[in-house]
This record gives C-alpha cells, sequence and structure tokens, in this order.
C-alpha cells in the first residue's frame, strides 16, 4: 500500500490531503485522516463493524456522503473508527457513483481515547481528487 494522509494548514477548518494507489485506498486514508483529528487512532480497537453504502452524482459528493456517514456513527453511537476497506467504488450508467465499504473502531471511552478536535461536518471546500504521480490524491476541508 502507498497510501496515507495529513492536515495541511488551513485558518479556521481542517484540510485533510489523502493519497493512495486507487481511489478505494484514497477514501480509506480520507476517512482515517477525519478520524485522526478527533482522537489517536492507533488506539482505538477494531470491535465493532459498519457497513457502509454511499453514492455521489460525482466523486466529490462521493467522498461527501462516505465522510458524513461516518460522522453520523460518531454523533449517534460515539463511534470513533480505526481501520476502512472500501470494497470498491463503481461508476453507474448515469455517471453517479456508489460505494461499499465497511469501517470497524469501538465506542469512544475518555479514558482510553485522547479528546482531540470535534469534527462537526465534511464541507466541499477545497475539494479536489486528482490523480498525480500514478497515486489519486484527495484535499477536502473538515469543519470544526
Amino acid at each position: 500500500m502507498g497510501g496515507g494522509f495529513r492536515h495541511l494548514p488551513h485558518t479556521a477548518d481542517v484540510l485533510i490531503e489523502a493519497w493512495g494507489d486507487t481511489l478505494e485506498e484514497a477514501f480509506e486514508y480520507a476517512a482515517l485522516g477525519v478520524f485522526e483529528v478527533m482522537t489517536d487512532t492507533s488506539r482505538v480497537e477494531a470491535r465493532e463493524e459498519r457497513r457502509i453504502k454511499a453514492e455521489g452524482h460525482d466523486l466529490e459528493a462521493l467522498l461527501y456522503d462516505w465522510i458524513e456517514q461516518l460522522l453520523y456513527y460518531f454523533d449517534a453511537e460515539q463511534l470513533l473508527f480505526s481501520k476502512f476497506r472500501v470494497e470498491r467504488i463503481t461508476p453507474m450508467a448515469s455517471g453517479s457513483y456508489t460505494l461499499v465499504a465497511s469501517a470497524w473502531g469501538e465506542p469512544y471511552d475518555p479514558s482510553r481515547h485522547e479528546s482531540r478536535t470535534l469534527v462537526k461536518a465534511m464541507t466541499y471546500h477545497m475539494m479536489e481528487i486528482r490523480r498525480v504521480d500514478n497515486k489519486v490524491r484527495l484535499r477536502f476541508v473538515v469543519d470544526i
């Protein structure tokens, strides 16, 4: 795997850059980058799995829906995720895309999980999805 993520400077929110050898791998690292804003993901055990099906009228909308669905589980169930597997991203005849994935994590436990910055929402601000040097690179801002 040749993927990863990093947090880049932004005036008010968090700009995340993620990359991978495939679109699926880049989406996995995008999700990890979001949860790393909130906690040290190396301390989050992969105890519970959630299946995710996302869709979007283009790749940007798909990325938005993917991250928003993961944030929903944190808001609704206090689940932190640390492991992601995007099985497939499928282009549809209409030009839209679907994603099928799994995310693993566990409920937030303040005695074990560092509390960093709460991610409130995904945004389209500064979002781009590009192929650069045989890698797929994603950039997007999350609202904190």
